[in-house]
């Protein structure tokens, strides 16, 4: 305790209401103690660190300014919202950051009414923003009545479509919205693409951006007599500076851009805005992730995703490994086949880092591809390389490839396309909690026809897997994995091209079956083991693939065994469904083979350790134990012993 920063004035503010009573010059010390704040904290629970670094101005301005919750402050993706919280009544939970039972680390409705709308995916700001402001504009929500919506969304954040989508749909609309555009020239990993350029020019123009900065960015802050030749002369240099502004040909009034962690400067800006906009409007404040401590500041993601560090050397407390990650096997398998494969390309979208493309992209900068946040184009330019004769391999997060199923049935399944889609973080995935998890891409592949879905068990099993779709041209194919370590197995010198549908029996046992699809299989051992002490011996099976099913195996282990389980890391839906429907359609149910399926429950489960996940899942160790004794009726043999 004695280690936290002293913030006396910080201490005074409860609410954003409080720092109304503020004077300008308290403000800005309630900024510098407010980032100190939040470093104490998130070097305590590790975190998005970088990303609220970056606005702790910002949140303060905004929060001085307008009426929250009454005004709906809305924060694109979310990871930047830690000093939000701190200031909207959370600072005592602060310490408990993506821990179970603790704050989330993403904007949540459930949480606090400073939370209107949830995000932890990006690009959704503006849509939701417009709106609240329809809402405000046809009297929703009376008691208390709407009033401004803002949404602050990000330079990496507004690369995606959706972003567009909604900027033309306000412009057209006309109605009063504000659009804080957070220009940090980074998302996650270094911006790409041409906004990415188009944002650089904006503020690399010097007679533009000295004449904006002398306005304070704002024409109507003149005396009146003077905005009309100041409109003139500004659309003018505007013109020979940049070429017209891409906002204001879209509908909106463009102010920028500004010094986001100058607070007079952002402080003037707003209280003008509150007071005369009238349509849509967008504020473009360039800021500075990680800003103020320096660790992060130098960092290559800019402290983007911590985990617990010294908030003195910056140092992250990481436990140490003891196998390789998943991740890292993935891409060195990759990297490995695209040197015997010339026509192995990477498509990454805006995780280069996350998906371990940043290791193929060294060896192969001309193959591979990060296309920022748009995992629907990513997917569809996947499905173009792929019908131009490369071997795409589409590796996206199971979560974000959600936002390009659309792009997944019909340019990729319809026209069966040979895309390889390597999924990580399958399953569930720890303190980023539900918005996360991996946990339907099973069931929304497996459904599709044509499509060869598998996921491995280890790390030996995602090395064959990635060579199994370099040789698999006959259609598009998906390979699953989990976030975090492998289980430590040896692993082959090259990956070994599996058989389509074809699963391997890993323990002859009898009585009961376990198969398993992914990488609970270690869990599935350790059960095993335990149900040893009883007398129970299962057969363990790791069927590799949910499409195709191992039809031969499956119906092997239903003839020869009283019970068979299956075990997924998946929603309910996926790997257990079809396996079920294959022995509803041989009518294996009629011969009395008790069957059980476990999956991921049907609700969403919030953040807390993998491990305090899957128990909640009831998919750890002692479930499947429990399971097995349940199918063959063992705890109710006990019982009537007692």
């Amino acid at each position: 305790m004695s280690d936290r920063p002293k913030t006396p004035t910080l201490d005074r503010v409860h609410l954003p209401s409080d720092l109304k009573a503020l004077s300008d010059a308290e403000l800005h010390r309630v900024a510098d103690e407010l980032r100190a704040e939040t470093i104490s904290a998130v070097s305590e629970t590790g975190g998005h660190l970088g990303a609220g670094l970056g606005v702790v101005e910002l949140t303060v301005a905004i929060h001085s300014v307008f009426d929250t919750p009454r005004d709906r402050l809305i924060w694109d993706v979310s990871h930047q919202c830690y000093p939000h919280k701190i200031l909207t009544g959370r600072r005592d939970r602060i310490r408990t950051l993506r821990q179970k039972d603790g704050l989330s680390g993403f904007t949540k409705r459930s949480e606090s009414p400073y939370d209107p709308f949830g995000a932890a995916h990006s690009s959704t700001s503006i849509s939701a923003a417009l709106g609240f402001a329809m809402a405000r504009e046809l009297g929703g929500a009376p008691d208390p009545a709407l009033g401004d919506a803002i949404a602050v969304i990000g330079d990496g954040a507004m690369s995606a479509g959706m972003a567009y989508e909604a900027m033309n749909n306000a412009g057209h609309l006309g109605k009063r919205l504000i659009v804080i555009l957070n220009d940090n020239e980074m998302s996650i990993a270094p911006p790409v693409g041409a906004m990415s350029s188009y944002l650089s020019r904006l503020y690399a123009e010097g007679p533009f951006q000295e004449l904006k900065a002398a306005a304070k960015g704002a024409v109507s802050l003149l005396p009146p007599p003077f905005q009309e030749g100041a409109r003139r002369a500004k659309e003018m240099l505007k013109g020979m500076a940049v070429g017209g502004t891409l906002f204001e040909e879209l509908g909106f009034s463009y102010i920028g851009p500004l010094d986001g962690h100058d607070l007079d400067q952002l402080l003037s800006v707003l209280r003008t805005v509150k007071a005369r906009a009238t349509g849509p409007i967008l504020i473009h404040a360039v800021t500075k992730k990680g800003k103020g401590y320096g660790p992060a500041e130098q960092a290559a993601d800019r402290g983007h995703g911590v985990s617990k560090f010294d908030m003195i050397t910056g140092e992250q407390k990481k436990a140490p490994s003891n196998a390789p990650s998943y991740t890292k096997v993935f891409a060195q398998s990759l990297t490995e086949e695209a040197e015997r494969d010339d026509r192995v390309v990477a498509v990454t979208a805006a995780m280069p880092d996350g998906t371990g493309l940043d290791l193929f992209a060294e060896r192969f900068p001309r193959r591979c591809f990060d296309v920022g946040i748009a995992e629907q184009h990513g997917v569809t330019f996947a499905a173009g390389l792929a019908a131009g004769g490369m071997k795409p391999f589409a590796a996206i997060y199971s979560t974000f490839l959600q936002r390009g199923y659309d792009q997944v049935v019909h340019d990729v399944a319809i026209q069966r396309l040979p895309v390889r889609f390597a999924i990580d973080r399958a399953g569930l995935v720890g303190a980023d909690g539900a918005t996360h998890a991996g946990s339907y891409d099973i069931a929304y592949l497996s459904n599709l026809p044509g499509f060869t879905v598998m996921a491995a068990a280890d790390e030996a099993e995602l090395k064959h897997m990635v060579a199994t779709a370099v040789a698999h041209d006959a259609g598009p194919i998906a390979f699953r994995f989990p976030r975090g370590e492998g289980v430590g197995v040896e692993m082959p010198e090259r990956g070994e091209v599996l058989e389509i549908g074809k699963g391997r029996v890993v323990r002859e046992g009898s009585g009961v079956a376990i198969l398993s699809f992914g990488a609970r299989l270690k869990e599935v051992m350790e059960a095993v083991e335990a149900l040893g002490a009883r007398g129970i011996s299962p057969t363990v099976a790791d069927a590799r693939f949910a499409k195709p099913l191992d039809r031969e195996l499956i119906l092997r282990l239903a003839a020869e065994h009283e019970a068979l389980i299956t075990i997924e890391e998946g929603a309910v839906g996926g790997f257990g469904s079809h396996v079920a429907q294959l022995l509803a359609e041989e009518g294996v149910f009629d011969s009395g083979l008790k069957y059980r399926s476990m999956t991921l429950p049907d609700i969403f489960i919030d953040q807390a350790s993998p491990g305090d996940m899957y128990a909640v899942a009831g998919l750890n160790a002692g479930d499947i134990e429990a399971k097995v004794l349940q199918a063959l009726g063992v705890e109710r043999l006990e019982s009537r012993r007692a």
